[in-house]
């Protein structure tokens, strides 16, 4: 067994330090963006003709008043800024009740295992060595748990502080060209990528470290320990991803049904009452239950700072055609400079060969075998995330043909949509299939973990380009409700259109990941619960198989009828407002935003309730009730069928929404040129304007794939993760105390 190039403790130092850089990094985005004031006094000072630096301000053209323009787009933001506050906060609240009652019973069925014993016991891997008990292992998992639950809720949090300060600021920068406005919406998603990404690594290496002064060389009762950081962080971003995607798409269908469908007025019309409550939800949503999910790698860190330069220094946005282009190229980039970056880390940080155990049989792994492990899994994700682009992007021919489908009415648009999900799907299992057959040949279920930190390991560009789409589609919304002019909302239409595909692609990767991720902690469940094989015929795993498969099906009908119960509400009182307050329509009289943003609070936070239940207590019950094999069913199960549900309703709800971006363009009445520059293409242009029924038909699709992208989809991946999760931490308990009806009977 060689050691490694770079000593233990350098490469200890080096993980703390890339957090670090990640942290600082995040910090000068963040100064750079501040830069854009929101006041009338003064304009930026840079006019080097960089990426529309030099562009005279528009309304300067139009003669229009920019002391008004500023304004409403500040007093816009705020009111965004505080509908979120008002949210999470409500929302934090009734998560910390949770996280107070699971922590005790985290403790109490850890502690019970040895019936509350202080004496040490024998390794589980060596019986020669002696252990810490498992009253220590009960409290620290409490400890880690409620680490990870806080670092989870703070993360989402500075995910929506960032994407909100951000907003009006995207909006102001498209008055001097495309390109800069692009700048300041990708730096600010940088600012959350890199800041949430190192922020989660920090904290889990204060934390491994903190409690390695107990455990000393107990590396079983360590790990045991820290996997409650896992379940804390995974379990505060189940409930942010159901609650927000609730709110969010509560608020979406309520304004797009009455404002669009039946009153027939422009999206984000100051005049609709669900307009605000729609673009909060866009950061808490997409934003603060995104964040508070994905965590990343240290050497990532550095590869994805460097990536992020190529789309905010080393080139020049131009126009509209170089925004996807620029997108695609950062997850080109990133897994190119990360292959050669996990190569450099594998020959100078592991040694030339060690043994890892694989079901209590001894294992030989070489480090060129690790790499291949990574690496496997980071370029399955870079495929995962094209073939996600080429079903959910404007340019191809899938969402072309769903397209052309809203000249036949809303009926063959939902077909089309929802044949275009159920063939995405092949691809990106075959892709995961590879990378488990490979890693697994390698590194057993160890290889399948690190396959799996490969896909994610450029997470802070996932989370940059991930965040941009909000930032831009409130900077669309904010343009609207300021009455900006329409070359303004030309640009912001063409950066969230670009924004709608990148999401999806965010998506993909977080769903692949999962994937991988659950595998490899299934592996550690069932041997860490102590069974010796899974076998299919036998009953009690295959009931488990059929259960576990049909949950994610439960759980997806649970949160969809969550938006639906949600949107009737809005959709009433949108409507009663229209029908009650004078001069709404007309404009002469302002909409009761606020209580638009209360419904969809109190409605999310009541839903996110049950589906997140469902979660949370499947794992205890069938391990308590039925024990450690049917449980192991329940959790292949799941894991088999949550993660093809979940790509193919995020890249359904991901086409349906691109249609409408088409159709959107052809609204404004420019010249040729003009329409160029928006993104229009000959094949948008022949499919009608903005309110022909076409459009009517694609809305209808957008609004039902809102919340399978944005709900269902999103919150699938995080389903598989924390119950192969949970199962692991409580492992110990249902071993021991598990399978009462099977005792009983």
């Amino acid at each position: 067994m060689g050691a490694g190039i770079l000593s233990d403790l350098a490469t200890e130092i080096l993980i703390p330090v890339c957090a670090v850089i990640g942290i600082a990094f995040s910090l000068i985005q963040w100064v750079l963006v501040s830069r854009v004031q929101l006041s009338p006094d003064k304009h930026s000072s840079a006019n080097d003709g960089k990426n529309g630096f030099a562009e005279s301000l528009i309304e300067e053209e139009e003669g229009l008043n920019d002391h008004n323009v500023v304004q409403k787009c500040a007093e816009i933001q705020n009111a965004i800024s505080e509908g979120a506050t008002s949210f999470l906060f409500t929302e934090y609240q009734y998560v910390g009740i949770f996280m107070g009652a699971f922590a005790v019973l985290i403790f109490l069925f850890l502690g019970s295992v040895e019936g509350f014993s202080t004496s040490t016991q024998p390794c589980t891997f060596d019986s020669s060595k002696r252990c810490k008990p498992a009253l220590a292992t009960a409290l620290f998992s409490t400890i880690s748990f409620l680490l990870g639950a806080v670092t989870s809720v703070v993360s989402g949090f500075l995910g929506m502080k960032i994407a909100t300060y951000a907003n009006a600021r995207t909006t102001l920068e498209a008055r001097k060209g495309v390109g800069k406005a692009f700048i300041i919406a990708f730096r600010s998603g940088a600012v959350m990528g890199f800041l949430l990404a190192a922020n989660g690594l920090l904290v889990l290496y204060i934390a491994i470290n903190l409690f390695k002064l107990y455990y000393g060389d107990d590396w079983e009762g360590l790990f045991e320990a820290i996997t409650g950081y896992g379940l804390g962080g995974s379990s505060m971003a189940l409930f942010g991803r159901v609650g927000g995607g609730i709110y969010t798409k509560a608020a979406d269908v309520g304004a797009d049904l009455v404002g669009k469908v039946e009153r027939n007025i422009p999206e984000d019309d100051p005049r609709n009452p669900a307009v605000i409550a729609d673009n909060v939800g866009d950061n808490v949503g997409d934003i603060a239950g995104m964040g508070s999910d994905l965590f990343g790698s240290s050497m990532g860190i550095l590869v994805c700072l460097i990536t992020t330069l190529f789309a905010t220094d080393f080139f020049e946005i131009k126009g509209v055609k170089d925004i996807e282009p620029t997108l695609k190229r950062q997850l080109i980039i990133s897994t190119v400079l990360m292959t050669a970056g996990i190569a450099i880390i594998s020959w100078i940080s592991l040694p030339s060969s060690f043994t890892i155990f694989n079901f209590g049989v001894q294992k030989e792994v070489k480090n060129w075998q690790l790499f291949l492990c990574v690496g496997v899994g980071l370029w399955a994700g870079l495929i995962i995330g094209f073939v996600t682009e080429y079903y959910t992007s404007n340019a191809y021919s899938p969402v072309q043909d769903v397209a052309d489908s809203c000249r036949t009415g809303a009926a063959t648009n939902v077909i089309f949509g929802l044949a275009l999900g159920y063939k995405s799907v092949i691809i990106p299992i075959f892709a995961i299939a590879i990378s488990i057959f490979v890693s697994f040949s390698f590194a057993a279920m160890y290889g399948i973990a690190v396959a799996a930190l490969g896909m994610l390991s450029t997470i802070a560009t996932g989370l940059a380009i991930d965040a941009y789409g909000p930032i831009s589609d409130n900077a669309g919304g904010i343009a609207e409700m300021a009455g900006m002019s329409h070359r303004i909302r030309e640009r912001t239409d063409a950066l969230d259109a670009a924004g709608n595909t990148t999401a999806a692609i965010g998506k993909g990767f977080a769903i692949g990941s999962a994937a991988l991720v659950s595998l490899a902690l299934f592996g550690a469940f069932v041997s860490r619960a102590g069974i010796s094989t899974v076998d299919v015929l036998t009953p009690k795993v295959f009931i488990g198989l059929l259960v576990g498969a049909m949950l994610p099906y439960w759980f997806s009908a649970m949160t969809m009828k969550s938006v639906g119960s949600a949107a009737l509400k809005m959709v009433e009182e949108v409507r009663r407002q229209f029908n009650t307050i004078p001069g709404l329509m007309e404009g002469t009289a302002k909409p009761d935003y606020a209580n638009c943003v209360k419904i969809s609070t109190d409605a999310s936070i009541k839903e996110m309730i049950p589906p997140g239940a469902l979660v949370m207590l499947t794992p205890l019950i069938v391990g308590i009730l039925f024990g450690v094999e049917t449980l192991s069913g329940v959790l292949a199960g799941s894991l088999v069928s949550g993660v093809q549900i979940a790509i193919s309703a995020s890249n359904t709800g991901g086409a349906w929404i691109m249609p409408r971006s088409i159709l959107r363009l052809n609204f404004i009445e420019l010249r040729e040129a003009q329409l160029s520059e928006a993104g229009a293409s000959e094949h948008a242009r022949t499919l009608g304007p903005k309110g022909s029924d076409p459009h009517k038909a694609a809305v209808i699709g957008d609004t039902i794939g809102d919340p399978l992208k944005d709900t269902s989809g999103p919150s699938l991946n995080i389903l598989i993760k924390l119950m192969a999760v949970e199962s692991l931490v409580f492992a110990p308990f249902f071993a021991t105390h598990g399978g009462l009806l099977f005792k009983i009977f």
